[in-house]
């Protein structure tokens, strides 16, 4: 099986890798970290005994994404699987936050990941099962003040990813969207969990467990992933109670846990 995986290099990226090439799947690997892609490959080549390809690539620009998939046609790879986990977050009051990076939320996150998806399905192997993941988030199921971009983000590629999996069903292809509560995926991300207590360490996954599980169920033919029966719950309430009333509770929440972070930017 061949699998293409974005956003390699981090935390929950690089667990898909690591996950995949467990399984015995060669892999085409893309980052925009460069360092962090050759070292994964030769980490995993020697580990498991995979192929492994990478390519560096910014997926926000057109340009650098067409020359990956020229490499990727030079080469004559085509997919079985595709993973879509590149994707980032800038935390903080909208009108506070550098207008150009909350632009950069929605060309990583819903953008580049339209156009790499659109790509993929295009070189995909005939006649067989196709895959493709979604990384969501469980922010995706709320109105997040202070992640308004982010979660919306999120939101879009959840009802992406379900309306792209009926108009596939008929070619064999199936979609799964993965909803994780908090990921320790750098160290940003693992100061904004500390700082929410309680509810940050009972809502974290940890990257292998979700990485493991997310294709177990992506390969079984399985729609959407929430991880963890808190983080489920969670979910559910979001879809029953009044949209206002979750934003202002989550509001509060999230400025009391920014205060004590001390800190306002998170990555994905």
């Amino acid at each position: 099986m061949n699998v293409m995986i974005t956003g390699a290099a981090g935390g929950l990226g690089r667990a898909f890798a690591n996950e995949c090439a467990g399984r015995g799947y060669n892999l085409f690997l893309t980052d925009i970290n460069e360092e962090g892609l050759t070292r994964l490959k030769d980490g995993l080549e020697r580990q498991f005994g995979v192929t492994v390809a990478v390519k560096a690539c910014d997926l926000t620009k057109a340009e650098s994404v067409d020359e990956m998939l020229d490499v990727i046609d030079k080469h004559g790879i085509l997919f079985d699987m595709l993973l879509n986990v590149a994707g980032m977050d800038f935390e903080g009051d909208f009108a506070g936050l550098d207008r150009e990076n909350l632009v950069k939320i929605v060309l990583l996150n819903n953008a580049a990941t339209l156009r790499i998806t659109h790509a993929i399905l295009k070189r995909r192997r005939p006649g067989r099962p196709f895959t493709i993941v979604f990384v969501s988030s469980l922010a995706s199921m709320f109105p997040m003040p202070l992640k308004a971009t982010y979660a919306a983000s999120k939101r879009f590629l959840l009802d992406f990813a379900v309306s792209l999996r009926q108009e596939l069903k008929k070619e064999n292809v199936n979609v799964l969207t993965l909803c994780p509560g908090g990921m320790v995926t750098t160290q940003q991300a693992m100061a904004s969990i500390m700082a929410q207590g309680f509810w940050g360490n009972a809502t974290t996954n940890p990257l292998e467990k979700v990485a493991r599980n997310t294709v177990k169920r992506a390969l079984a033919g399985k729609v959407i992933y929430v991880p963890g029966i808190l983080n489920q719950v969670l979910a559910l309430l979001g879809k029953v109670m009044p949209r206002p009333l979750v934003a202002a509770i989550v509001y509060r929440r999230w400025n009391e846990a920014r205060r004590k972070a001390g800190n306002e930017v998170f990555a994905d």
